[in-house]
């Protein structure tokens, strides 16, 4: 029998893990987290139960390590899309519509019920990694500000304000006429329906104009005069709550 390298045993043990991760996805993308199990999941990986344990002790661990792995990737492509753009207007815009796509698709509870089913410490793992995303929207906000495409103001309260509108805009995406929220969400291959599409748009338009973004004629973003500037400046103080 050949004798398996540390480097092919590496290799092999990620490819499983990576099957793992794959699995839990798949399951909570059709099935939803309550009552899902380890055996599912390694049914569902095609490896043994023993497999799974071999690398996540519970479903605590391996639901934070899928959300830290979907976090991670999600942010390196994030990154790269917004370096191809210039615009900061048009980075926010990109920014909020890769954002609601992605928490539309992900089945994850949202931040309350993850605190209810993390312990501390995971549930603050999982906030210190998500705060690079609140990172990387408040650099594009201060460069709008800088730039004169926005009008001065807190960004950090900002992009708090913009990352609670985009969990309510995915909520509301994803609910069914009957107020129910679905039990999936369209694939990332699967083009979006069209109220979906519409949705995303408005959605963009919103954050983007309550910002204080300005637009010409023909939809691209103009830079905002010093009257206008402080205008604007003063109102979104003014909308901000205190504290």
């Amino acid at each position: 029998m050949p004798r398996i390298t540390a480097a092919t045993n590496a290799a092999q043990r990620a490819e499983t893990q990576r099957r793992i991760l794959t699995a839990f996805g798949e399951l909570l993308f059709t099935h939803g987290l309550p009552g899902l199990t380890m055996t599912d999941v390694a049914r569902h990986a095609g490896v043994g139960r023993t497999a799974v344990y071999n690398y996540y002790a519970d479903m605590e661990q391996l639901l934070i390590a899928y959300a830290l792995d979907e976090t991670e990737r999600f942010i390196v492509d994030l990154r790269d899309s917004l370096a191809a753009l210039e615009n900061p207007v048009d980075r926010l815009a990109l920014y909020v519509r890769a954002q609601v796509e992605d928490l539309s698709r992900r089945h994850l509870p949202p931040g309350p019920a993850m605190a209810a089913v993390l312990s501390p410490g995971s549930f603050a793992k999982l906030a210190d990694h998500v705060g690079d995303l609140n990172v990387l929207l408040q650099d594009i906000l201060r460069d709008g500000v800088q730039q004169g495409y926005l009008p001065d103001i807190d960004v950090a309260q900002l992009a708090r304000l913009i990352h609670g509108t985009l969990s309510a805009s995915a909520a509301r995406r994803n609910r069914t006429p009957d107020g129910d929220t679905s039990a999936t969400a369209p694939a990332p291959d699967v083009e979006l329906p069209a109220a979906q599409e519409a949705h995303t748009e408005q959605t963009v338009r919103f954050i983007q104009l309550g910002a204080g973004a300005r637009f010409d004629d023909a939809g691209n973003p103009v830079r905002l005069d010093r009257p206008v500037l402080d205008v604007l400046a003063g109102q979104a103080a003014t909308a901000l709550p205190a504290g």
